[in-house]
């Protein structure tokens, strides 16, 4: 088979790699499918193909640790809603309305929003999941996409009527890991997204522990979001002898210091939506308390049925709060604000890339550009007005970034966007097949809990068991 070369020539690379640094001017050789050289200069490469990227940053793809992918089909119809009426609207009204074919288009829709705006990884948090034919749906919408996708199994509407006692879909997991998701090397991979001894009892969480213990699978799960967490739920596990390095913990808002500190200790990974959390009551991002307990977050949408699907919102997002934050804890010490910045615009890069890389499991292999390391690159506009002149390249991205400067996109050394395009997509029949959709489950729907579209819909908040 030929060898598949790429000479990325004149960029400014911004590698996340904390021995190759920025270089203003420098060269990236991707050969077949991995980077194989990073340097200011790389010579000529015999059948490369070359690009001159004098007028973009180049950095690793980033990494979107926790999206329910399945909304997309209804973008924006929870931004005016608190957690309650989310569990109510979503959980409670549309997601039993999925088709397989619905749960296909959302998937399908938002991961290509995904590597539209230059998430190359991103971690599906998929509780639509309502019958195997709609897991291998969700499956074939990320085959089709192109996108670097953990898939987390969250079952479907059914485990989400709280406190639940049903214990999640083990066949279906098992069918695909001895399946089509079997490998860990492939570029969809298989994780658990569980419950936990939040949403679920104790007896179903350890059921599902041992579930990813037996196939080998990392799990992903939310704690501490809203008043649920208030009750220690990761104290409890830690009793159990149940955290470890193959957990990532999803929010951590309302958990106490002491279970941050418990999380650190076991070697958890974390995951913080702050635009969310924010808006819908689950409490203060925990993105400073969990860098102090010696976490250093990811980032992740959550809801895009709520937020735009981009990483841009979620990095200032982030960065703002926590900013926030450390000046008035300067206050209170009597300064008029901090002597310097305790969060950088470096850091919330990291969470964006490195970090999440790792609480996907998945740091070794993306996450910067380093030699040896799958070739999932970006390319990002800098001859704009957004973005001229360059004096702070990464400051410039994650403050003046967004989706239409993402120019290109490689994600395991192939390009699924170019010129501002994503390759192979028609969007013409994705918006087709996502209207299709939409209208489907409306009309379905026949106004339960008052079920419409326009942005007058506020469901009635939803209180647990």
């Amino acid at each position: 088979m030929e060898s598949k070369k790429i000479l990325i020539k004149n960029g400014t690379l911004i590698t996340m790699d904390p021995k190759l640094g920025e270089l203003m001017s420098g060269d990236l050789l991707i050969v077949d499918g991995r980077i194989v050289d990073v340097a200011h200069s790389i010579p000529p490469v015999d059948g490369a193909e070359t690009i001159d990227a004098s007028n973009f940053l180049v950095l690793p793809g980033l990494v979107d640790t926790h999206r329910h992918t399945w909304q997309s089909l209804f973008r924006n119809i929870a931004s005016d809603w608190s957690l309650s009426h989310y569990f109510t609207g979503l959980h409670g009204t549309i997601s039993e309305l999925y088709t397989a074919q619905d749960t296909y288009a959302g998937n399908l829709l938002g991961t290509l929003e995904a590597l539209n705006s230059g998430i190359t990884t991103m971690l599906d948090w998929c509780h639509n999941l309502n019958s195997p034919e709609h897991t291998d749906a969700a499956v074939d919408a990320h085959f089709k996409a192109g996108a670097r996708v953990v898939f987390g199994h969250g079952g479907g509407h059914q485990h989400y009527q709280v406190v639940s006692h049903e214990d999640h879909p083990v066949e279906d997991v098992r069918r695909l890991r001895k399946g089509r998701l079997s490998s860990d090397d492939g570029l969809v991979t298989l994780c658990l997204a569980a419950r936990g001894n939040q949403f679920a009892t104790m007896d179903v969480t350890v059921r599902d522990w041992q579930l990813a213990e037996e196939l080998d699978l990392r799990i992903s799960c939310h704690f501490g979001d809203g008043e649920w967490g208030r009750n220690r739920p990761i104290a409890a596990l830690a009793e159990k002898g149940m955290l470890h390095n193959r957990l990532t913990c999803v929010h951590c808002n309302s958990l106490a210091d002491d279970e941050l500190q418990m999380m650190a200790d076991a070697g958890c990974t974390a995951s913080v939506a702050p635009d969310i959390e924010l808006q819908m009551g689950h409490g203060w991002p925990a993105t400073g308390r969990l860098i102090k307990a010696g976490i250093k977050p990811s980032l992740s949408i959550d809801v895009c049925s709520s937020n735009g699907g981009h990483l841009f919102g979620t990095m200032r997002a982030a960065l703002g709060t926590q900013r926030g934050f450390d000046n008035e804890a300067a206050r209170n010490e009597g300064k008029a604000c901090v002597d310097e910045m305790e969060t950088t615009c470096r850091d919330v890069l990291e969470f964006a890339t490195i970090r999440g890389a790792e609480a996907c499991g998945l740091g070794s292999k993306v996450g910067s550009l380093t030699p040896g390391k799958l070739a999932d690159v970006i390319l990002v506009r800098t001859d704009t007005f957004e973005m001229i002149p360059m004096n702070n390249p990464i400051a410039q991205f994650v403050y003046n970034g967004h989706p239409g400067l993402v120019d290109s996109v490689i994600v395991n050394g192939k390009f699924v966007k170019r010129d501002g395009k994503l390759v192979g997509v028609s969007f013409d029949e994705i918006r087709e097949l996502a209207y299709r959709s939409r209208d489907g489950i409306v009309s379905r729907a026949k106004g339960k809990n008052g079920l419409k579209l326009g942005g007058s819909w506020l469901p009635k908040p939803y209180h647990a068991a």
